[in-house]
């Protein structure tokens, strides 16, 4: 019962968040805000509301460990899973310059999160901090690439609400269906953490960011199709950069959190290291080619695996609590 309430859970969260943004870019157009802002604002946070809800949702239940594990386990499934799985349809090529630059952002967002993370608690003021760097990323951008809203926007207009009714009822199903789902999955994720004797962190970064991160990857396969190694690219830096600034910055201020130790001490690593595994990358200025993808792909898998059959002491599953067959 437990797996088909988190299952529910992401397809609600998938079809709302998607409900969200395509009623937001309706409304916001309606009202007379340029593509520019809209491509810049409203789809660039409405995409990540999914992310947003459910770890707000997490750090008000009490189970921060998922929260935290969404986060950081969804940075790592963007750079090996969102990379991988399309550099095996079609070597990534992409603008070396543009993504060595959004590179050294996203590792200075991780920096400054892991420096926040380490006293323990993310506090609201931390949260504000962190906010605030996203605030300035945004504005930066905003200035130096004028073009890239419209673009981002041209996937929208074909199947966007045309009348203002309309576009309010998608916004306000697309809300409506985010807390809805958010809380399927996050109560889900907990029981079926407690059956399997794991810890919530453990959850986090396996089913849940797994889940949340499916239409990044989603978005980046369609990329791969079309030759557009740059979307993949821009798509998971963006993405990581948001996660470890916006959703857990506006988390933090809603509910201050309390980070696992375990987390502190393995998983914030492994998101630097795979963070810091795109400078080389890109340096080389060679694409991303299909035996690359296979050994990110193989490395996620790896990682995944790794809890449930412990590693370095750091990950261990109570076989007495595991569910009998």
């Amino acid at each position: 019962m437990m797996y088909l309430q988190v299952a529910a859970g992401l397809v609600i969260l998938l079809v709302c968040g998607e409900l969200l943004v395509r009623g937001s870019v309706a409304l916001a157009e309606q009202m007379g805000v340029s593509k520019l802002v809209i491509g810049f604002t409203v789809i660039a946070f409405g995409t990540s509301a999914p992310e947003l809800v459910v770890c707000i949702q997490a750090a008000i239940d009490g189970v921060p460990g998922i929260a935290f594990g969404n986060v950081i386990g969804s940075n790592i499934a963007n750079v090996l899973l969102v990379i991988g799985v399309p550099a095996l349809i079609y070597p990534i090529v992409c603008d070396t310059r543009s993504a060595l630059r959004d590179s050294f952002i996203m590792i200075t967002a991780t920096l400054l999160f892991m420096v926040l993370a380490w006293n323990g608690t993310i506090q609201l003021w931390q949260g504000a901090l962190l906010v605030g760097f996203l605030a300035v990323i945004v504005l930066r951008s905003y200035f130096r690439a004028r073009k890239e809203g419209e673009e981002a926007l041209e996937e929208y207009e074909q199947n966007m609400p045309k009348s203002l009714p309309l576009s309010l009822l998608f916004v306000f199903m697309g809300l409506a269906g985010l807390i809805l789902g958010s809380h399927l999955l996050v109560e889900g994720a907990e029981v079926i953490a407690r059956i399997a004797g794991v810890s919530d962190e453990i959850i986090g970064l396996t089913l849940v960011a797994l889940g949340t991160s499916l239409p990044e990857l989603a978005t980046s396969i369609i990329a791969a199709f079309r030759h557009h190694g740059d979307v993949a690219i821009g798509n998971v830096l963006g993405s990581n950069l948001f996660n470890i600034t916006g959703i857990i910055g506006v988390t933090a201020i809603v509910e201050p959190m309390t980070a696992p130790a375990q987390i502190l001490h393995f998983d914030l690593w492994i998101m630097l290291f795979v963070s810091l595994l795109m400078v080389p990358i890109f340096l080389s200025k060679k694409p991303i080619g299909r035996v690359l993808g296979g050994a990110f792909c193989i490395a996620y898998v790896t990682y995944i695996a790794a809890p449930f059959y412990g590693m370095s002491g750091v990950y261990a599953i109570n076989p007495k609590k595991m569910p009998r067959p």
